[in-house]
């Protein structure tokens, strides 16, 4: 029963823009008046960069799961708000803790960064950095959450959380 509640709450929780921003063409047009925001339609160009980056390495594309978009976009904010770039959050939390508090129990790494004004230089960064380049190459990962959240002084700053199932 609480795996049903859980759920329901998270999907009232991550906003139909958000995930028609990730989803294929026909999926966006579950609602055709909802406008993306900046941020929506830089976590899309995210995902597409990545999955991008990973079938050139030869896995295959991850899946945008919601709890992983939700974690992502928290842990994005919560550096955006007080300027700590970090891998851990508030209170301490970790990826991990951010993924499983959710209910996603299978997460596996997380990517990010600060400062870079295009999903392409991001990416390309990641891609440059040989930990972060592994996460995105990790063909046994299957999904993941792309989040951005630009700060009060315009800096934007980004996360991808990805997890095994």
């Amino acid at each position: 029963m609480f795996d049903l509640v859980r759920r329901i709450t998270l999907a009232a929780a991550v906003p139909a823009a958000i995930l028609a921003a990730t989803a294929a063409p026909a999926r966006a047009a579950i609602n055709p008046d909802a406008q993306p925001t900046t941020e929506q339609l830089l976590m899309a160009q995210v995902v597409d960069r990545t999955n991008e980056q990973r079938a050139i390495g030869g896995c295959q594309p991850l899946s945008v799961d919601p709890e992983l978009m939700i974690a992502s976009v928290r842990q994005a904010h919560y550096m955006a708000a007080t300027g700590d770039f970090s891998h851990r959050g508030w209170r301490g939390s970790t990826f991990e803790t951010r993924s499983k508090a959710i209910g996603y129990e299978a997460p596996a790494a997380e990517n990010i960064a600060w400062g870079y004004l295009s999903p392409d230089r991001v990416v390309a960064s990641w891609m440059a950095s040989p930990p972060h380049r592994e996460n995105i190459l990790n063909c046994d990962a299957r999904s993941f959450g792309a989040g951005v959240q630009r700060a009060v002084d315009g800096t934007y700053y980004w996360a991808q959380v990805f997890g095994y199932r």
